[in-house]
């Protein structure tokens, strides 16, 4: 998106806003080919992290839950460094920085994104230290700092450090034995400034520590030595008070926390003889990429951030001066170390619809009729016993299902071991390029290995991302098909705090799709005709474009309500441009990176884009589209991005029965009465988040289906 810097006469501090908009005059109509049209991905990505840390000060949310909020903005800003600002330097470093959508150069890209990530990260520091920390204080959990250490609290931090920090740390000096040394990746280090020899006669002056990653970040001081509530030392002040114990008969004149976050993007090439190999060769290597981001102590002194700088190759733009702990994301262990479940959104039970309950098994409730699981309010444990049921029917004779994120331990996989050991054909198309969970993805896939499970990598080039179980019964002599299909993945975990959709079905056609896609990735050939799915990288991008042109032919009569976590694709965009310029009401809910602009007359006037953030991850993915009367509706793997669109593996499926139809229909409907968790996309580019109107109620999304699918809220 294209900004101005502005100047608060106020305060006196500069801060960058979006620029004004051009629109066309009455009557005209905009060329949706113009860049001006497009926001720029990246500041978006930045956009959705700050209303990620907006829900830090909104006291709706338990206090914990508040922190949580406020470490989570640091986790998505740590992946946003390592991958999208990591592939920004790249483009420029190997020439290929073209202009993107938006026309902005990446070099451009760079500096914009670190003048507004400088602001956000300020905020969050402000908002820990200013309102999160003294408001955990009231409630009496305590984060003690040196300065306040008691007498037995700072000898009690003593022992500790003696007994638990010192054998494992390993203090490194420099001199020209002992060059700088190679940092992980996000790793806690301290930069020390010394004074004197040490036992050789070296007088290097500096050395580095880095913090032992096996070491917790927050340590819970015994309540003996504490006057009540629950006390908490950060491991940086331990190291930081006996610094001194490190480097015997030196002075130490200053020692500072800094933290070097690196590009954790993988490379692998699209010819590979052994993906499996070539993904561990390549993992060792993320942990020591090059450097994007330096984050380090506000009070270290300018010559050691220069020094600092100058090793990791960065530029003062990359560099980020921080009030209090340079590793927020490791607060999160503060949920382990307090008791406090009064500060924390209480636990709910996920409901199971009464036709799972009613029947014997899941094979005779799926074939009665579909079933659609709203997650995490409705509960993922029917996928589960789906595959628990499979691999011990002796009438099922095969499973296969694409694994995407899913952990080597789940109970999934443990579902389809089984299911082999009991001699069943299970096959398991494993995405080892899952960004993130590539490790534990390749154990998995050993794991399964081991127990008899045809293990398939998917096919080189593209990411196998859709959601999809397919089961084999014989039946009265005749073979059914079962069918699972999902927005998210297969994993318990975040089944419980991501939302998302699971459709579970008996109908041939469908069936017979998902056959065919199992074999497309399995096997080889020519592409096979679907029925019902779309999939991509084949059918979904022209199929979705083909109902986008569908309800513009309709124009004032037309509807389409979008609900995914990024709109970027072009040919997308300017589709529903054009279906706004003929008048189809266009409902967008986007979570996250957003590129369309909305509300701008002669071009988008007819669309409204809005996101929401809430207790949970907005992660289903939903086309709906009005058709005249006759809904179109398909749930569906995919965001609208080029990636998904065009170069995945990825399905979207159709939502046929009326009910079901309806029943979509009343949570997209709840999506946009939101006025509580919603924000809305201004033309110029800003986000300004919808607030009840003084007697209006409040509609919070997701409390609304909490209360409706559990009654509980």
């Amino acid at each position: 998106m294209r900004t101005e810097i502005v100047r608060n006469l106020t305060t006196g501090r500069e801060k960058s806003v979006p620029a004004p908009v051009d629109i066309a005059p009455p009557g005209e109509k905009i060329d949706p080919d113009s860049s001006a049209n497009y926001f720029n991905r990246e500041l978006s990505q930045l956009q959705f992290n700050y209303r990620v840390l907006k829900q830090a000060l909104d006291t709706t949310h338990p206090l914990i839950n508040r922190l949580i909020f406020c470490c989570i903005f640091s986790s998505n800003m740590d992946e946003f460094f390592e991958i999208r600002v990591a592939g920004l330097r790249q483009k420029i470093k190997y020439g290929r920085d073209a202009p993107g959508a938006d026309g902005i150069m990446p070099e451009q890209v760079l500096n914009e994104i670190s003048r507004v990530a400088h602001e956000y990260i300020d905020e969050q520091y402000d908002i820990l230290n200013h309102v999160l920390i003294p408001e955990m204080k009231e409630q009496g959990i305590h984060f003690v700092r040196r300065r306040e250490w008691t007498p037995e609290q700072a000898e009690w931090v003593r022992n500790y450090f003696k007994e638990e920090i010192l054998p494992v740390v390993s203090p490194i000096g420099l001199d020209p034995s002992h060059p700088f040394p190679r940092l992980v990746n996000k790793s806690l280090n301290f930069i020390v400034e010394l004074d004197g020899k040490d036992a050789f006669g070296r007088e290097t002056g500096m050395a580095i520590v880095p913090a032992p990653r096996s070491l917790p970040r927050l340590v819970r001081l015994p309540d003996e030595i504490c006057n009540g509530g629950e006390n908490l030392v950060f491991l940086s002040s331990m190291i930081h008070a006996h610094t001194d114990e490190l480097f015997p008969g030196m002075q130490v004149k200053g020692c500072y926390q800094f933290r070097l976050t690196r590009n954790a993007d993988l490379e692998l090439e699209d010819d590979l003889e052994d993906l499996a190999s070539a993904l561990r060769g390549e993992l060792l290597s993320r942990r020591f990429g090059d450097g994007v981001r330096l984050e380090v102590a506000d009070n270290c002194p300018q010559e050691l951030v220069q020094f600092l700088l100058t090793q990791f190759h960065l530029e003062h733009r990359d560099m980020y001066q921080v009030n209090g702990p340079v590793n927020l994301t490791r607060l999160m262990a503060v949920t382990d170390l307090v008791d406090a479940s009064d500060l924390m959104y209480s636990s709910f039970s996920p409901t199971i619809p009464r036709q799972v309950q009613k029947q014997e098994t899941l094979f005779d409730a799926i074939r009665k009729r579909p079933i659609l699981l709203h997650h995490p309010f409705q509960s993922f444990s029917p996928v589960v016993d789906f595959l628990r049921q499979a691999a011990k029917d002796p009438q099922v004779l095969a499973i296969r299902q694409t694994l995407y994120r899913t952990g080597a331990d789940s109970e999934i996989v443990e579902a389809l071991a089984d299911a082999a050991r009991r001699g069943k054909e299970v096959t398991a198309v494993v995405e080892l390029r899952a960004r993130f969970s590539e490790a534990e993805n390749l154990e998995l896939a050993s794991r399964l290995q081991e127990a008899g499970v045809i293990v398939v990598y998917g096919v080189v080039g593209y990411k196998t991302h859709a959601k999809m179980i397919l089961v084999v019964r014989r039946e009265e002599g005749v073979l059914r098909r079962y069918v699972h299909l999902g927005t998210g993945n297969y994993h318990a975990v975040n089944a419980r705090l991501y939302t998302d959709y699971s459709y579970m079905t008996s109908d041939e056609s469908v069936g017979d799709d998902v056959n065919k896609l199992f074999q497309q990735l399995t096997g080889m050939g020519k592409a096979l005709k679907i029925k019902k799915l779309f999939h991509s990288p084949f059918t979904l991008h022209k199929r979705l474009l083909r109902l986008i042109k569908r309800e513009t032919e309709l124009g004032e009569k037309g509807r389409i309500i979008i609900k995914v976590n990024a709109m970027t694709e072009l040919q997308l965009i300017k589709a529903l441009y054009r279906a706004s310029q003929a008048g189809v009401r266009v409902d967008l809910i986007v979570r996250g990176i957003c590129s369309i602009r909305p509300g701008v007359p002669g071009l988008s006037e007819n669309i409204q884009v809005r996101s929401i953030v809430g207790r949970f991850l907005e992660h289903t993915r939903v086309y709906y589209f009005e058709n005249n009367g006759a809904p179109a509706v398909y749930c569906s793997s995919a965001d609208c991005m080029e990636r998904n669109l065009l170069s995945r593996v990825e399905t979207a499926f159709p939502i046929e029965e009326p009910k079901l139809v309806e029943r979509l229909r009343e949570d997209l409907d709840i999506y946009l009465a939101d006025n509580c968790q919603s924000w809305m996309l201004q033309p110029d580019g800003s986000y300004i988040q919808n607030l009840p109107a003084e007697g209006e109620e409040r509609v919070a999304s997701q409390t609304v289906l909490l209360e409706r699918l559990t009654g509980q809220s």
